[in-house]
């Protein structure tokens, strides 16, 4: 196949690339198209820019410009998938990691429904792995995805969709490895199932949120494990004046996760947002009705190391491990529940090393101090094992912990909390 866009018509059947290399600018799918790729082929990204479409462009977010451009597109269609067991390499070597950074994603699908991917190694995308916009009734199922070498390495990003089934993936990425947002209040995100899943991540493994202009709702995700992930484990971000609702996670396992879980509610500082269209700050939204249970998170001694993400980005060091959880005094999370939690971390840390002042959240609408809690600081945690800050109805239930080499800072720290129980075991 020549190195330029190709448009499979619509009208039902598609292409089959059997054993074989074949080097591909933009392929546009129609209605009632699937890709087939035999486990032999190879269907390898063009390294000129130029062999990508301009009739592709959706990408939603404010500062990620150079990544409008894509390998495997859809708009408006049904029926559609890329199946097979072969391979679709994004051919990252050949695209830039800093400077012009002009680069494709592989695969994004806009107002699309019933979509199957299944069964094939994505790796080497040059930004994002797959991006579903405004889409439902989506199915990835046994998928080998692997970014190593470029910023943006994301896995699986869904956005304003509905009807999601994630499972039996293995994901190792340098961003973070499936996403969960909603920019828009047209198009929630909503029943979504992830299961049976490998993460592994220089960023975070699951996030939920941070475009949260819209509302994220029924999510379960079950039976994952997590292995060397640089940031969090599980991130939820309300962050845009959207509501997170009705969140369940339970039998997760977490070994060498700086902060195995995150939960922050808050409008954003930098650039207003990171939604296109979000044109102020919003009030602040909601984030109610979360339970996770059942999650053992083990340090090793790797987790002694800081970790940076290309040489200069810090990610994860000792002071920063813990799980955290806050939120503005006046606009606290509802409902959190933790359960059957199991946490070994490194430790190790001095308070007196740390600085002695840790901002709060503030609603950005108003004045506030130039220091304040958000999605990316502080870089530090004030206690061992757990920070959780003004929620109201909290459950901690079953809640272990230790730590390896001693640790002056507090144990855990609980504050502003509406406590229904708490059951917390240090040993």
């Amino acid at each position: 196949m020549p190195s330029t866009s190709v448009s499979l018509p619509e009208g039902g059947g598609g292409g089959v690339f059997s054993a074989g290399t074949y080097v591909t600018g933009t392929i546009i799918l129609k209605s009632n198209v699937y890709l087939q790729i035999h486990p032999s082929a190879t269907l390898l990204a063009s390294p000129n820019i130029g062999d990508y479409s301009d009739r592709t462009h959706y990408n939603r977010y404010t500062n990620e410009t150079e990544m409008d451009k894509c390998l495997v597109y859809a708009e408006d269609a049904t029926h559609i998938g890329i199946v097979g067991q072969g391979e679709i390499n994004g051919n990252a070597e050949a695209f830039p990691n800093e400077g012009s950074m002009e680069r494709p994603m592989m695969i994004r699908f806009l107002r699309c429904s019933h979509i199957h991917l299944r069964r094939l190694r994505l790796h080497n995308a040059p930004a994002w792995t797959t991006a579903f916009l405004d889409s439902e009734h989506i199915w990835c199922d046994g998928l080998d995805i692997v970014n190593e070498k470029k910023h943006n390495g994301d896995g699986l990003d869904y956005d304003g969709c509905s009807n999601v089934f994630v499972s039996n993936c293995r994901i190792k990425g340098t961003d973070d490895n499936l996403c969960l947002q909603a920019s828009s209040k047209a198009f929630p995100m909503k029943n979504v199932h992830i299961s049976n899943c490998h993460f592994t991540s220089i960023c975070a493994g699951i996030r939920i949120g941070l475009k949260s202009v819209g509302d994220i709702s029924n999510v379960v995700i079950q039976n994952c494990t997590f292995e060397n992930v640089w940031r969090e484990g599980l991130k939820i971000e309300c962050t845009e004046g959207g509501t997170i609702t009705d969140i369940c996670a339970r039998g997760l396992v977490m070994q060498n996760v700086t902060r195995p879980i995150f939960i922050l509610l808050n409008n954003r500082l930098q650039d207003i947002g990171s939604s296109i269209g979000l044109e102020s700050m919003p009030p602040i939204g909601a984030l109610k009705r979360i339970t996770l249970s059942d999650i053992t998170a083990i340090d090793q001694d790797e987790m002694r190391q800081v970790h940076l993400r290309f040489e200069d980005d810090l990610m994860g060091s000792p002071s920063f491990n813990g799980i955290r959880v806050d939120a503005c005094e006046q606009f606290p999370i509802r409902d959190l529940v933790l359960r059957n939690i199991t946490y070994h971390t490194i430790g190790g840390v001095l308070k007196e090393d740390l600085p002695q002042h840790y901002p709060s959240v503030w609603d950005m609408r108003y004045d506030h101090p130039d220091e304040v809690s958000e999605n990316y600081y502080p870089t530090w945690s004030r206690a061992t094992f757990m920070d959780i800050r003004n929620v109201q109805r909290l459950t901690l239930d079953h809640v272990k912990f230790h730590a390896y080499e001693e640790d002056t800072r507090e144990s855990y720290v609980v504050e502003h909390c509406r406590i229904l129980k708490q059951d917390i075991v240090e040993y």
